[in-house]
């Protein structure tokens, strides 16, 4: 779900939109027809399933960021190949030894003059 903006909702604002929604139903129901609990009760159970794969989903996203900061460091020293723009819409490889690691947003290897993504490096050597 995404707002005017173009940003997801989260599971928990999806799961507090929906508890809004819900208090609202339950105030506004005619006493005659109540709602089914039980569809209540599978919704809520959704959204605590949706909120657990988010979570694991970012556990995930801290565990790959960590092993990749730890071998990008491993790098420093060796020699490795990696793609650079070329001329017109082709791609070259550069090989060079990696001087230094840059860790913000993106994880860079310094290598002579180069700033090379680490998604770009091709073949490590020693």
């Amino acid at each position: 779900m995404s707002d005017a903006l173009g940003s997801t909702a989260t599971a928990s604002e999806l799961q507090l939109d929906f508890m809004n929604l819900l208090v609202t139903q339950l105030r506004n129901q005619n006493p005659l027809e109540p709602m089914d609990n039980q569809d209540m009760s599978a919704q809520l159970a959704q959204f605590s399933e949706l909120q657990q794969l988010e979570d694991m989903n970012s556990s995930f996203g801290d565990v790959l960021e960590s092993i990749q900061r730890g071998y990008a460091s491993s790098l420093i020293g060796k020699n490795v190949s990696f793609l650079v723009d070329g001329v017109g819409d082709t791609t070259d490889s550069l090989s060079g030894a990696v001087e230094e690691i840059v860790m913000g947003d993106d994880i860079e290897l310094i290598i002579g003059d180069r700033h090379v993504s680490l998604a770009d490096v091709l073949s490590v050597r020693e």
